[in-house]
């Protein structure tokens, strides 16, 4: 109940811009530098999360300032002014490493990223941060967020309705089932795009979607909810397929979410799946 709260209040809140952060590149970035770093799952889906509610925050600060001082800017010609793109650019890689090392130090494991780590990282790309500067961009982070970082992330999602599939009598190996619903969830994180337009084109059944069709289906594309839904359902039709109709009921009852929906989710992901896997 919690966990369905906080979806519904984030999804009442959203950005317009939501999900501009989460680009391949970026994704895949993250997920390679937590394997580097040897951290946990649910520190790099932290560390995605995080990035992404900076980085709006922070082109949104960046943009009401650069309106406020345009006429100052005109006047003065102050050559040291940069534009919102160039302070974002500049500074891109370094809050990317510092919403890390913070995640890292959410995740309750011993592989915090330390100061020393996240430095030698940053040279190795040709960076000169100092640690005073690497400390003063954690700080930026925490605080255009207010502090608030321990945010949920779909595999908090995902690993609660396991849970209570196992409590409600779905009798399917947890570890394959877990480690499946892992790589799918990866795999979605990486492929986000692709999936959400094919679900998008599925839903209104029309191949050319509306600007306002897409800034509509926004919601869907950041529900957490239907996002761990999807992956349990797809991970359950590749490894238990007799099973799938049962466990799609299942979660229908706790979620609320219809059988419609997990279908035409768990096809979306299939269909890219063996897309990828296709010579």
């Amino acid at each position: 109940i919690r966990l369905a709260t906080e979806n519904e209040q984030y999804l009442g809140e959203l950005s317009g811009q939501a999900g501009c952060f989460k680009e391949p590149q970026i994704v895949e970035f993250i997920f390679l530098l937590a394997e580097k770093w040897h951290l946990d799952q649910s520190a790099r889906y932290q560390a995605v999360e995080l990035l992404e509610r900076f980085m709006i925050k922070q082109v949104e600060q960046i943009c009401k300032s650069s309106r406020e001082n345009v006429k100052s800017r005109e006047q003065e010609q102050d050559s040291s002014w940069s534009s919102p793109k160039d302070q974002i650019h500049n500074t891109f890689v370094l809050r990317l490493v510092s919403c890390i090392q913070l995640a890292s130090k959410l995740s309750l494991h011993y592989n915090i990223v330390n100061s020393d780590t996240a430095l030698k990282f940053l040279q190795s790309l040709k960076y000169s941060y100092t640690k005073q500067e690497l400390l003063e961009s954690e700080l930026a982070v925490l605080r255009t967020l207010h502090f608030q970082i321990n945010v949920s992330t779909p595999l908090a999602y995902v690993e609660l309705l396991l849970e209570v599939l196992g409590h409600n009598g779905c009798l399917l190996p947890a570890k394959p089932l877990h480690r499946m619903c892992m790589q799918l969830l990866d795999f979605s994180y990486l492929t986000r795009d692709t999936i959400y337009d094919t679900l998008l084109k599925i839903a209104i059944e029309n191949s050319t979607p509306s600007k306002l069709q897409v800034a509509k289906f926004l919601t869907v594309k950041e529900d957490f909810m239907l996002l761990a839904v999807g992956i349990i359902s797809t991970s359950v039709f590749i490894l238990n397929p007799g099973h799938w109709k049962q466990v799609v009921e299942h979660l229908n009852c706790i979620t609320g979410i219809t059988s419609q929906s997990i279908l035409e989710f768990s096809y979306a992901v299939l269909k890219h799946i063996v897309g990828s896997t296709t010579p």
